[in-house]
This record gives structure tokens, C-alpha cells and sequence, in this order.
């Protein structure tokens, strides 16, 4: 599957990956369908501390009151690492998001 970003790029999840976060993360199962919500319109976007090719995309949900963070490695390919839920968001420099 591929979605559109809010940086402008194309991110790709992979059957593999799917299968990650559905093994690793079981609870997020049923979120699957808002990735493309999360990465379109994110609330933040964060630079991972231990990649600096790895983004971090924050979306709120105030019917679940947690976050979903999409996971994603920008690089040639531009796909998705993880999918998960938080409490809050983890440090990171913050990215600026384009404007519509």
C-alpha cells in the first residue's frame, strides 16, 4: 500500500511490515486504515534521535485519547518502519509542515 505524505513524498507499507505491526504491536490492529490519515495530516512530525533518516508522525485521537505514530524511513524507498500507539509525544527535533 502507499500513501501520501504531508512532507510531499509517496511512503510505502510493505506486506512484511504489516505483519510487524500487526505481530508487535497487536492492540493497533484495528487502527490500520487512519496510516494514511496520520502521514496526509499529521499533528507533528518528529526527526528520530538515532536516525536521521527515520520520521516520526503524530496524529491525536481524541476517540481512543492517545496517539498514533506512523514510523517511517526516508530514503530512496520511503516506507514505513513501525505503527504504534502513545501518551505523548517522545523528544525529537521537531520538522516544520508544509502548508496547503
Amino acid at each position: 500500500m502507499k500513501f501520501k505524505s504531508k512532507i510531499g513524498k509517496i511512503i510505502e507499507l510493505t506486506e512484511e511490515r504489516r505483519d510487524h505491526i500487526i505481530e508487535y504491536h497487536p492492540d493497533i490492529r484495528i487502527h490500520l486504515s487512519k496510516i494514511s490519515k496520520v502521514l496526509g495530516d499529521p499533528g507533528q512530525i518528529r526527526k528520530s534521535k538515532h536516525d536521521p533518516e527515520v520520521l516520526l508522525f503524530y496524529k491525536y485521537f481524541d476517540n481512543i485519547e492517545k496517539y498514533l505514530v506512523v514510523v517511517v524511513k526516508i530514503n530512496e524507498r520511503n516506507f514505513v518502519l513501525t505503527f504504534y500507539l502513545t501518551d505523548k509525544i517522545k523528544t525529537g527535533d521537531p520538522v516544520k509542515l508544509l502548508r496547503n
